[in-house]
């Protein structure tokens, strides 16, 4: 009695639905937990881990659910799933409950950024408010540096500086 070896079909490693032996459900991206107050320091890491593992898609809306009918629509479902338990492993257990019933990982990133990303106007401001009133204050020069580099990079994020198309002369 023989048995019968069916084909399979492997997904290419370089396809936004490719897994890899590494990628669990418990896996931890970020070592930023999201707690709710702190969104841009959360979601910018978020991003390069999703991007540098070709899920941004996901997240960004660029990769869309498949019909049922196409073959991809199993491996869509998977990487989605997979997903939504990589940001929710990555929130404070206090924001579980907020996305315990979503369907897609673009439900879950529009939700959060919804209730937890500010206007980028008041952040700005913020920013900039922080930037002013930092002092020293008998901080380390370097801890004072840390603190006022994150606001700058934060800041500049926000609303970067005009390149300058200058010729020198």
């Amino acid at each position: 009695m023989g048995t019968k070896v069916q084909d399979v079909k492997l997904v290419d490693y370089n396809s936004s639905f490719h897994l890899y032996a590494s990628d669990n459900l418990g896996m931890l991206l970020t070592s930023c937990l999201l707690d709710g107050t702190n969104y841009a320091t959360w979601s910018r890491p978020m991003k390069n881990v999703l991007r540098s593992k070709n899920k941004l898609g996901f997240v960004n809306g660029v990769i869309k659910k498949p019909s049922n009918e196409k073959p991809e629509a199993n491996l869509w479902e998977t990487c989605n799933s997979m997903i939504i338990l990589w940001i929710f492993n990555s929130l404070d257990k206090t924001l579980h409950s907020i996305i315990a019933y979503a369907e897609t990982a673009r439900e879950v990133w529009i939700d959060l950024e919804e209730r937890f990303a500010q206007g980028r106007a008041p952040r700005i401001y913020q920013i900039r408010r922080d930037i002013s009133l930092l002092i020293q204050d008998g901080q380390t020069v370097l801890t004072y540096y840390t603190k006022l580099k994150a606001l700058w990079d934060e800041l500049n994020d926000l609303d970067p500086l005009p390149e300058c198309n200058c010729v020198a002369r």
